[in-house]
């Protein structure tokens, strides 16, 4: 028992040092809508701020398109399959991804990659942090933050006539997670995005399920004062019934048959609920460097190092 002991005790030093030699994880993150992958004032800052807190850490911002203003763009108008495919093959070519990556969304991008852990079976994902995700949809498109926002407006514009429209619903990127509680058979048939990989349509597909399920961590963080996000517990997985009645996740058919694993997570302490202060993407340093600092931090007895040893 002693000598058995002390070999696990080496061990654990041992894949302790090699972690420390290779560094921390790199880091993927997905901004939300309206802004860019490298805007130095949001993006850009916050890929400085999880590398002070990590040092060494590769962080990759998504990027759709050959531009800012195209990667803006692909925020309110695209194909979300076809986005979730080109960002799979683009992450899966990168080198410093390939042992492991963490991910933190904003806003709907949190969405987005959920939805490619789920898709994505080259992605080695450890712990994925949404802030303020719509992962249940949303009942009502999202307003714009800044009102004088033209690609914002004509978005709203075209989402208002008619989201299960063929056009709309195939190039308007919130109409892809816009979800009627009052007309769920039509959000069933028509909506080509959030019925799938909310496990929504039969038959269930088990793979989403199961990646769901080999994460570290699901870290869902919402917002005290959200204003943008309706309902705000879609944040947490939760939405409203056919009555406009709130359902928490725990209460919903989606937990209690456990399509996604969430149940699952829940059961065995990976599903954190987080509440920040503030409103929709207000982030404080504080907040964020915290939120970095916990779950982004690999523990010696993290899958990562039962796969080196």
């Amino acid at each position: 028992m002693l000598l058995r002991a002390i070999l696990s005790a080496l061990a654990l030093a041992q894949a302790a040092s090699a972690f420390s030699q290779a560094g921390p994880l790199p880091v993927v993150v997905w901004h939300g809508m309206g802004d860019t992958c490298c805007n130095n004032q949001t993006m850009g800052a916050v890929a400085r701020l999880i590398q002070e807190e990590l040092p060494g850490a590769y962080v990759h911002s998504v990027k759709l398109g050959a531009s800012e203003s195209a990667d803006r763009n692909a925020g309110f108008f695209g194909n979300l399959n076809d986005q979730i495919d080109r960002v799979c093959t683009e992450l899966s070519g990168i080198s410093e991804l390939q042992h492991g990556v963490n991910l933190m969304g904003f806003s709907q991008g949190g969405l987005f990659l959920r939805a490619l852990v789920q898709r994505c079976p080259q992605l080695r994902a450890k712990t994925l942090v949404t802030f303020g995700s719509p992962h249940s949809g949303v009942a009502r498109i999202p307003k714009c933050p800044q009102e004088n926002d033209t690609l914002c407006n004509w978005m709203r514009r075209l989402a208002s006539r008619g989201v299960y429209s063929w056009y709309i619903r195939d190039h308007v990127v919130q109409a892809q997670y816009f979800k009627d509680p009052e007309r769920l058979d039509d959000y069933l048939e028509h909506n080509i995005f959030l019925p799938d990989v909310n496990m929504e349509l039969l038959p269930r597909k088990e793979d989403y399920r199961e990646r769901i399920c080999a994460l570290d961590k699901l870290v869902l963080v919402r917002f005290a004062n959200e204003d943008m996000i309706y309902p705000e517990l879609s944040s947490w997985f939760g939405f409203l019934d056919a009555d406009g009645n709130r359902v928490a996740l725990e209460n919903s058919t989606m937990y209690q048959e456990d399509w996604l694993g969430l149940r699952e997570l829940d059961k065995s302490s990976r599903l954190e609920f987080v509440t920040v202060e503030g409103k929709h993407m207000e982030i404080s340093d504080q907040a964020l460097r915290g939120i970095v600092a916990e779950y982004f931090t690999v523990a010696v007895n993290s899958p990562l190092f039962r796969e080196q040893f």
